[in-house]
């Protein structure tokens, strides 16, 4: 291999496990696997849809696991909230992790999930501070089994998609949707990575970036489940996500 070249190879993997680290942060202490993040990088660096899916569904697995135990001790989880959405999700990331999308299809819907991942982050659905509704018996379900298969279709865990429901309809507070996020993307990332047959690491992941975003959801669920998270860091990854979503969408 040219040396130059290995040089380059070296260096960009060096500063994705950067990006990485600071995605994990941002994304824990919000409760999410940060998916949708490691896609769009992914996703600016060129690489294939087969290797991004599977890639970022394992750093979901280590992020949302972290955070989940980090809010769980924090005292913010809530087992009536988490149930109505996972019982169902799950079955059908599984399924939508069996779907293989045409290139242009999948991304076209990354980008759209992208660009709500950004929305999230730059404060467009608010936080509320109480919740002021119970949970729809039927409603949960059913969202919970069209944020399942999407999150099945595209490679994520879901959270970008939940926690906007949660937040909209007014069914949690902004610490509890969190703590229940994280184990929701867990159990959705662990169907997909089985929908995918994906039981090991995949050539695309590469071991430092899991050491990075270790140590990035270490540090994000800490700060997201006891103090308060950096607004301005949350507006940058938001904008990069819009960048990454503008590039999947235009020609």
């Amino acid at each position: 291999m040219d040396p130059v070249r290995s040089s380059d190879a070296e260096l960009t993997v060096m500063l994705a496990a950067l990006g990485i680290a600071l995605i994990a942060l941002l994304y824990a202490s919000v409760g999410h696997g940060g998916a949708s993040g490691y896609l769009a990088l992914m996703a600016l660096m060129g690489q294939a849809p087969a290797e991004m899916r599977p890639a970022a569904l394992w750093l979901n697995l280590l992020v949302s696991a972290v955070a989940t135990v980090q809010y769980a001790r924090a005292g913010h989880f809530a087992w009536r909230l988490f149930l109505p959405f996972a019982l169902v999700s799950v079955p059908m990331a599984y399924l939508g992790a069996r779907i293989t999308l045409e290139a242009e299809t999948y991304e076209r819907l990354l980008a759209l999930c992208l660009l709500l991942a950004a929305l999230r982050l730059l404060g467009v659905f608010g936080a509320p501070t109480t919740a002021t509704r119970p949970v729809h018996r039927l409603g949960a379900p059913v969202l919970g089994a069209g944020i399942g298969l999407i999150a099945g279709l595209v490679g994520i865990g879901g959270g970008v998609l939940l926690s906007p429901v949660l937040l909209l309809l007014r069914w949690s507070d902004a610490h509890r949707t969190a703590a229940v996020s994280a184990p929701f993307i867990l159990v959705n990332s662990a169907a997909g990575l089985i929908g995918l047959q994906a039981v090991g690491p995949p050539a695309g992941l590469h071991i430092g970036w899991l050491f990075a975003a270790l140590a990035g959801a270490l540090l994000g669920s800490t700060l997201g489940a006891r103090v308060l998270p950096d607004l301005r860091l949350r507006q940058v990854l938001g904008a990069v996500l819009l960048l990454a979503s503008a590039k999947l969408l235009l020609p």
